[in-house]
């Protein structure tokens, strides 16, 4: 049985598992786009949280793009998997030239989603970073050492289904990993929705642009 309908419908039972975290004044939800926006929408509205991105590019190796051989992060945030660069002989010519493709695509995406908002503090928050999945993890290491650099008091690593190995690996970076899922085996994130259309970057910036209306009309209250 596929778990998920949908990535909102994957929100709302992430939602449910952080329910401790509804109502704080500490707490920020982060998506990694742009699959994780839907699901961290959802999450956000949930706990009445604020909602915002953080972008994060995965560097797949080259021929074989869907492998990670490391990933980058807002913030200058660099991380190479030396194991999978080895396995695949990736040579450092290769590596620096998907770094600098992959680092015009952040800069593009931080400014189509961002229309000239600030990025949020993360001093002394506690950060939700929500993803729609995770297979290898590569994505998410990034993002958590990103907000970490940023001041983050307390991390937590939250996402509807993966590999239960990602899971227990990403403890070591993150102070709560939440997985709803951890089938296995796993094979790949989006076997487990009924519905894994992409997100494009219209959807991003129109559930951005909608929780800054629901947050600046509860301030209005």
């Amino acid at each position: 049985m596929i778990p998920f309908y949908n990535r909102t419908h994957a929100g709302q039972h992430l939602a449910a598992k952080l329910a401790r975290y509804a109502d704080r004044p500490d707490v920020i939800v982060l998506a990694l786009p742009r699959g994780g926006v839907p699901v961290a929408f959802e999450v956000a509205r949930r706990l009445h949280a604020p909602f915002d991105v953080f972008l994060v590019r995965k560097l797949g190796v080259p021929g074989h793009e869907e492998l990670a051989m490391g990933a980058i992060a807002t913030g200058g945030v660099l991380m190479l998997n030396d194991a999978i660069i080895s396995l695949t002989g990736v040579a450092p010519e290769q590596i620096n030239e998907v770094i600098a493709r992959e680092q015009i695509e952040l800069q593009r995406r931080e400014h189509a989603y961002r229309d000239n908002q600030r990025s949020p503090d993360l001093r002394g928050k506690t950060v939700i970073l929500v993803d729609d999945g995770l297979a290898t993890g590569a994505t998410m290491r990034a993002a958590a050492e990103g907000v970490r650099r940023q001041g983050a008091e307390s991390v937590v690593v939250a996402v509807p289904v993966a590999s239960a190995d990602t899971c227990d690996e990403l403890r070591s970076l993150a102070d709560e990993v939440t997985c709803v899922v951890t089938p296995e085996p796993f094979h790949a994130v989006g076997i487990w929705y009924a519905d894994f259309s992409a997100t494009d970057d219209d959807e991003v910036r129109n559930l951005l642009a909608q929780a800054r209306a629901e947050s600046h009309t509860e301030a209005s209250a």
